[in-house]
């Protein structure tokens, strides 16, 4: 069953001092494929800027833009309606004979690289390799290596910030949705599955009352590849299901940043976030 989900993500930024002049990126828009489909999005940014749209190398919605006036706050409101129809029946099919293959090493090879953000340490990287040695197929090692990450990790805000890799995460014993997916991604890539970082937004309850604005998230989850693209929520016991709406994908975290800029003038003293989910149907 599908569902119909409104999606309000307001961010930005208060300036101590205010700012003269920024120069930005937003990534808040959800994108269009085989398991859902955008109905409706706007952009709103106050003060009025300069836009220009395009769609990146990952396939994610941008919208640049810029402010040349002093303004002392930057808000940006991204508004959606989306009806998202998740497929369950995914091919799974691919073994590790044809994931070693050059060709699919090749192919994915972006989606195979172990950058900073998700190195993993080297005792996790020792444990990957260990199970890895003893698993039939990869579809077997995915939920062994989300087991061995649960175990080691507890969920915990505010401990870790955008910048923290996976390694430190692996040593706090500590992180959010963003980190948890950043340290599987790493396990997954270092023995030869190719992961890719999922940025978007989770509804907490799709059996809420119709038409009723609900406290949603800004959230980060996988998808890796086994013959096709198979979406794991590390944080939420796995599953990726309609209350999860996908804005774009790339190798981490720096790909698909909902904001990012510079600006002039004085420093930016506060970022806030809301996200509020309404279920239309």
């Amino acid at each position: 069953m599908s569902a119909t989900l409104r999606v309000v993500h307001s961010t930005g930024y208060r300036y101590d001092g205010g700012a003269t002049s920024s120069y930005n990126e937003a990534r808040m828009t959800p994108l269009s494929d085989e398991n859902q489909a955008v109905m409706f999005s706007r952009v709103e940014i106050t003060p009025s800027a300069w836009t220009h749209g395009y769609v990146d190398y990952w396939g994610t919605s941008v919208t640049g833009f810029e402010v040349h006036e002093r303004h002392d706050q930057l808000r940006v409101v991204s508004t959606s309606t989306v009806d998202v129809h998740r497929r369950v029946d995914t091919d799974r099919s691919i073994g590790w004979e044809a994931l070693r293959s050059s060709r699919c090493v090749a192919q994915y090879a972006e989606y195979l690289h172990c950058g900073p953000l998700v190195a993993p340490a080297p005792e996790l990287a020792y444990q990957v390799a260990q199970l890895a040695s003893h698993s039939s197929s990869p579809e077997v090692l995915v939920p062994e290596l989300r087991e061995l990450v649960d175990r080691r990790i507890t969920y915990l805000p505010g401990v870790t910030s955008v910048k923290t890799t996976a390694e430190e995460v692996w040593a706090a014993g500590a992180g959010v949705c963003q980190d948890l997916s950043h340290l599987l991604i790493g396990a997954l890539r270092s023995a030869g599955v190719p992961t890719r970082y999922v940025s978007g937004y989770l509804m907490a309850e799709l059996d809420c009352e119709l038409d009723q604005p609900t406290s949603g998230e800004s959230h980060a989850w996988i998808e890796y590849w086994v013959g096709s693209w198979v979406g794991l929520d590390p944080t939420n016991a796995g599953d990726v299901g309609n209350d999860h709406v996908v804005v774009g994908h790339g190798r981490d975290y720096s790909d698909v940043a909902p904001l990012r800029g510079i600006f002039t003038g004085g420093p930016a003293v506060d970022m806030f976030v809301d996200v509020s989910v309404t279920r239309l149907r």
